[in-house]
């Protein structure tokens, strides 16, 4: 597996699109796409030479990353594409005896390709993924 993007929470995505591009060099990648499932808004940045950044932000006032935000912004996960399916992959991880926080999904952020989390421990959640594809792709 590889690392594909990293994801931070923040209250506003088009305050952190503003920081990344101004501080960063990075640029919106995808249209702001709400994944009703988790109840969040998702917009890819993206950068020459560099791993994507995924930034959620809450798309409700029932979003369950509103408690998240209490902590404050930051890091909410990393994800790993495979080359094997999630399907399988998630088997093989739970073999190992990872935490399934959620199982496979239909995920909106990646043209409904299916998504899984995991919890690996460090205090990190682990999104799988087994696709290049993202919704909303800008011109």
């Amino acid at each position: 597996m590889q690392i594909d993007h990293i994801c931070i929470a923040v209250r506003s995505i088009d305050r952190a699109m503003a920081r990344f591009n101004d501080i960063f060099g990075y640029h919106q990648k995808t249209e702001k796409v709400t994944n009703t499932r988790q109840q969040v808004n998702v917009v890819f940045l993206t950068k020459d030479g560099s791993m994507d950044i995924k930034l959620i932000e809450p798309s409700c006032k029932e979003s369950p990353l509103i408690s998240s935000l209490k902590k404050g912004e930051g890091l909410h996960h990393i994800c790993f594409k495979s080359e094997a399916t999630v399907d399988d992959e998630l088997y093989k991880l739970k073999e190992k005896g990872v935490r399934v926080l959620t199982e496979p999904e239909i995920g909106e952020a990646f043209n409904n390709e299916k998504i899984a989390f995991i919890y690996a421990g460090f205090g990190l959640n682990i999104e799988l993924i087994d696709t290049d594809k993202r919704a909303g792709i800008l011109k």
